[in-house]
């Protein structure tokens, strides 16, 4: 079997793709990142990540694919990433008591062939009321100025929770491995086989 393609340089979603145990190759895809207006966030992360996959296709053309792309949503908005330590602490604030969505866009494709799966999985953190002092010393220790959301579920940020609710863990981090090893399967491609 030919290495799968990783369309994605993140070693999160490295690591994760690791545990199915499949051979792979990452590569960086070049695309626009841009939300179209009136663009919902399950439908952007569906377009990204195909996008993703898409921006690969001409070379790796015989390979299967994966793109994936994530954001999360609180109170109906789309938070990025917060890239400095005064913009982890004020989306942590905000999060505080709340709920947020992640929306993990997962595409497989295979441009040879033009099979392609595109699919979304939510995610929904619910976060424990948090004191401004454990939000600055949670930033503090973790720096998690690249991180949607501002937390690292896989680190200490698994402290700032009540509980997390959806079907893969993994998507959390940024790889659905369960929709992946699915979409997979449907491929002709069985981790297991």
């Amino acid at each position: 079997m030919m290495p799968l393609v990783l369309a994605s340089t993140s070693p999160f979603r490295q690591a994760l793709l690791s545990k199915l145990g499949v051979p792979f190759v990452t590569a960086a895809p070049d695309c626009d990142e841009t939300p179209q207006p009136e663009e919902s966030a399950p439908e952007l992360v569906q377009r990204l990540a195909l996008a993703k996959a898409q921006a690969l296709a001409a070379q790796f053309p015989d390979r299967w694919i994966i793109g994936s792309d994530q954001v999360c949503v609180l109170e109906g908005a789309i938070a990025g990433k917060p890239h400095t330590r005064e913009n982890a602490c004020r989306q942590l604030a905000q999060a505080s008591g709340k709920a947020i969505v992640f929306y993990t866009g997962l595409a497989l494709l295979q441009p040879a062939s033009r099979q392609q799966f595109v699919l979304y999985e939510p995610f929904t953190v619910h976060f424990r009321t948090l004191s401004s002092q454990e939000i600055a010393r949670y930033v503090e220790l973790e720096q998690p100025l690249a991180c949607a959301g501002s937390f690292k579920s896989e680190g200490l940020g698994i402290c700032l929770f009540d509980r997390l609710e959806g079907r893969d863990p993994n998507t959390l981090v940024g790889l659905p491995l369960i929709a992946l090893n699915q979409l997979l399967i449907k491929a002709g491609i069985n981790p297991l086989g």
